[in-house]
This record gives structure tokens, sequence and C-alpha cells, in this order.
């Protein structure tokens, strides 16, 4: 069993993108398809404790079901913002990873670089195109 977690949107191209990197360093996730298998009330506050992050960080203000519940008013607590998430999934936002180097919401994609215990095995670019890893392993733009 892998010790790296990705909570996970195969929709959404930074969440595969993210998964891609961790694959990248030979590792092999275990990927929860939050949408299907959403996290348990202790779990998602898990999650959010150990981001370090505000709840609202770790909402997707784009989705409609956002505006139509008026969540961007500052009356909302968070455990209401937390019950929101678990009513609507889809509010939570993605990709999060967890290892053991710690537990962050990967947006940009290459955030998870930092959490991987593992170096890049090889190149790799975005689905854009975007230069991520060069042929050594390194990130993009980066000098030894």
């Amino acid at each position: 069993m892998s010790d790296i977690t990705i909570y996970h949107n195969p929709k959404c191209g930074t969440s595969r993108n993210t998964l891609a990197l961790i694959r990248n360093s030979g590792a092999e996730p275990r990927v929860v398809h939050y949408l299907e298998t959403p996290p348990s009330r202790p779990e998602l506050q898990a999650l959010i404790a150990a981001t370090a992050a505000p709840v609202r960080e770790l909402m997707r203000a784009k989705e409609a079901v956002y505006k139509e519940l008026d969540l961007d008013q500052p009356k909302w607590s968070d455990d209401e913002l937390i019950d929101a998430m678990l009513a609507h999934p889809i509010l939570i936002n993605r990709p999060i990873v967890v290892t053991p180097m710690g537990t962050r919401l990967c947006r940009p994609s290459e955030l998870v670089l930092d959490l991987l215990p593992q170096p890049q095995l090889a190149a790799f670019a975005k689905e854009d195109g975007e230069a991520v890893i060069d042929a050594q392993g390194r990130r993009h733009g980066l000098r030894p």
C-alpha cells in the first residue's frame, strides 16, 4: 500500500497532472475519487487541519453551487462551510495530496514536488505542454 494519497477528480487537468507527477517519481498512490467516495466529516476535518489552510482555501469558489448557496458571505462558520462541502463534494478543491512529508492542496500541480519523498525519474510536461521536469529529473528552469 502506498504512503501517498491523492484526492482526485479525473476530469480536472490539474488533478491529472499532479497524479502524473506522483507516478513520475515511481510511486503509485492511493487514489481517492472523492466525488464518488467523499470523505467523512472527521476525514475532511483532518485533511483541512493537516494543510493548515483556512477552510475557504480548500473550497472551489468557481462552482455554481458555491454561488447558489451564497457561500462567499463571511457569515458562514467553518463548520457550516464543511457541511456544504460534505453535502456537495464538488466544492472540495482538488487535488489534495497526503504524503509522509505533508498534506497540501496542489494548485498548481508542481506543488506536489515538495511533498514527494523520491525524485522525478524522467522529464515531465503538463498536458498543456508546459515543461516541469527536465531530462535530468530537475525542476524546469532550476540549475544544480
